[in-house]
């Protein structure tokens, strides 16, 4: 039943008028960093996500976060030809194509040491995403590659490497048992994401993904299916309680972002 049937004086259940669509009016919504303080949500500035933007919106809101904050400034999934346009608008940008990350002002080092450990070669993009955020957020980083199930040796040969971590990124497609084996080795933190590698009943991540939520070894964390980034974003927020007694937040001080391998925008 609509209001047009029964008055109403809400008007809830009438679907919004067709011109209240900006899109349809040949324009697209305004853009805007969410609240004056981006840095009280989650101790660093809004990550922008870039798919879905044109590139002089992407650049708009970079603007405004680095003028309103003095920590890291990323844009996730983003492509190389949108980079590029994106850096011809803001200067001071390293862009990483393997993890399509955008980032300015990367944040000092902190001593947390996150080792990123992937089951095979075709889990690295997502692998690559986490280990890049995670050090854009001031994270050290190690990468443990190809160390999947299928040869068990492999992982058990790097246990002390990742013993020596102070949280574990497991990256992993197919059943995801590499999540389980990783978390029943080691004592810290184990982070897992499932990733869409895998023939059919792999269900493109659903599979893995529900692996690592019913794992026999209690307390690991699971993130959505190929989100290196919700990976790293969860080490990150790890070691917040422990940097409150630190003399200044991560970002707050220390070099600002300097030219690396992947390429620099100036």
């Amino acid at each position: 039943m609509t209001c047009s049937a029964v008055p109403c004086p809400t008007r809830r259940c009438c679907p919004p008028s067709r011109t209240s669509y900006p899109h349809e009016r040949g324009t697209r919504p305004r853009l805007r960093p969410r609240g004056p303080r981006p840095r009280a949500r989650q101790g660093l500035p809004e990550i922008v996500y870039g798919p879905g933007k044109q590139a002089s919106e992407i650049a708009g809101i970079v603007t405004a976060l680095l003028g309103r904050n003095t920590g890291p400034v990323l844009v996730t999934r983003i492509e190389p030809g949108m980079a590029a346009a994106v850096c011809a608008l803001v200067s001071g940008g390293a862009y990483d194509p393997d993890a399509r990350l955008l980032v300015w002002r990367e944040a000092r080092r902190i001593e947390h040491t996150v080792a990123v450990v992937t089951a095979g070669t075709a889990d690295g993009p997502v692998a690559a995403e986490a280990a890049a955020v995670a050090s854009a957020l001031g994270l050290r980083t190690t990468m443990v590659r190809d160390v999947g199930v299928a040869g068990l040796h492999r992982v058990l040969a790097a246990t002390d490497d990742l013993r020596a971590a102070d949280s574990v990124i497991v990256v992993a497609g197919m059943e995801g048992a590499l999540a389980s084996v990783v978390g029943g080795l080691v004592e810290t933190p184990v982070i897992a994401v499932p990733t869409s590698t895998g023939y059919g009943a792999a269900l493109e991540g659903v599979t893995a993904l529900l692996a690592m939520l019913t794992s026999c070894a209690a307390g690991i964390t699971v993130v959505n299916i190929d989100s290196g980034f919700g990976a790293a974003l969860a080490a990150y927020r790890l070691t917040r309680r422990a940097s409150r007694a630190a003399p200044a937040p991560a970002g707050e001080e220390g070099p600002q972002a300097a030219d690396t391998a992947s390429g620099t925008c100036r």
